[in-house]
């Protein structure tokens, strides 16, 4: 891309500690709601065509605008995929220098913000994966978590973690369906159009990963405990 310049592999607006929440914040919100009136979707949309036809010929404070216009979303949703801050982090980075990478790739058929968000699905898919292969960085066996959660504390936050370890276990094509549809609210279709899978493939895709989460929660005796949805 003449005229472009990449982005440094460093934090172009750090992430405060309070950005990235701690597993036992019971909200589990990265980042508190502001009091600035909050642009429509097509007003977004709009900012970034420019910022991304301003890029390609070469402004990179454009750039800027756009990471600053995006990254707490970006974060809440690598958020889904680790749940270590400094991690989390890099995977924030390594979404936005993909990005760069890749902007001249985007058509504007959809608007940025679901382009974006299907690299960021990517990244963290990619990064489960290799955590997999090396089987390392396991958060503790359910049963361990649970014991040192006293039933008089169990909120919603120690619920949450828990399901999280659950997930850790699934393979990471499971992992991240469900990942998708309870914690980022996404429909069959939209993981499909993220995922580049039909939505029949999908439907199978996310009836094996819930059998597999239920059985997994069976053994461990905890499907009244995350409040299991038949």
């Amino acid at each position: 891309m003449l005229g472009m310049q990449a982005p440094q592999k460093r934090p172009l607006h750090p992430l405060e500690p309070g950005n990235v929440p701690d597993p036992g914040n019971s909200h589990d919100k990265p980042c508190a709601p502001t009091h600035t009136q909050k642009p429509t979707d097509q007003q977004v949309n709009n900012l970034d065509k420019i910022d991304i036809e301003s890029c390609l010929s070469g402004n990179k404070n454009a750039y800027e605008a756009i990471i600053r216009r995006h990254q707490q979303r970006i974060i809440r949703l690598m958020w889904r995929f680790c749940r270590e801050q400094r991690t989390c982090e890099e995977l924030v980075q390594e979404v936005f220098v993909q990005a760069w990478l890749c902007l001249q790739d985007y058509r504007g058929d959809a608007p940025f913000d679901h382009w974006l968000s299907r690299l960021a699905t990517f990244v963290g898919y990619r990064y489960w994966k290799m955590q997999a292969a090396e089987k390392k960085h396991l958060s503790p066996e359910p049963a361990e978590f649970a014991a040192t959660q006293p039933e008089s504390e169990q909120d919603l936050a120690a619920v949450a973690a828990l399901i999280h370890s659950l997930l850790q276990r699934l393979r990471p094509d499971d992992r991240l369906i469900l990942t998708l549809m309870y914690f980022e609210q996404c429909t069959i279709k939209e993981i499909a159009r993220r995922m580049s899978w039909t939505q029949t493939s999908t439907k199978v895709r996310a009836f094996r990963a819930r059998k597999r989460l239920k059985e997994l929660a069976e053994q461990h005796k905890f499907l009244e405990k995350i409040g299991w949805i038949p």
